[in-house]
């Protein structure tokens, strides 16, 4: 492979409005929307640095990456969070910011015949401070977790 080539080249149009298409299902909680908009083998991975969580071994498989989107959407949404659609590193992807408009992560998505082949998000607060001020990702996971668990 030459050096500094892509991986594998896309057509932006039909790059841009699968990016589109996922953001809107994942705003919408619509599992079945996502599974269709990702590959069989779809992996999501996080590069939290050890300064911030991230998921351990990545999450893999269409139907496994859906429900965790799902429930991740729901509840940074539902604590005032907001996903920003940007494109990142020349790639479509989001930026995901906490209430008072900082920094929680990013996500970049991998395209490839149609499909998200993978989602990786940036966590680590040194690698994310040039997009603007950072914010706390252990207290916003700390706060997700609260507001996904059931009231008794």
């Amino acid at each position: 492979m030459e050096a500094g080539r892509p991986r594998f080249e896309v057509d932006r149009k039909e790059r841009d409005t699968l990016a589109e298409r996922f953001f809107d299902v994942l705003r919408d909680g619509d599992v079945d929307g996502l599974r269709e908009l990702l590959a069989a083998d779809v992996q999501m991975v996080g590069d939290g640095g050890g300064k911030a969580p991230q998921w351990a071994r990545g999450v893999v498989g269409a139907e496994n990456v859906a429900r965790v989107l799902v429930a991740l959407g729901g509840a940074f949404v539902g604590i005032g969070g907001t996903v920003e659609r940007h494109e990142v590193n020349g790639q479509p992807g989001a930026i995901f910011r906490d209430r008072e408009g900082r920094v929680v992560n990013t996500w970049t998505l991998d395209v490839l015949d149609g499909q998200i082949q993978a989602i990786r998000a940036v966590l680590n607060p040194d690698k994310l401070a040039h997009v603007g001020p950072v914010a706390d990702a252990w207290a916003v996971q700390r706060e997700l977790y609260r507001a996904r668990r059931p009231t008794r």
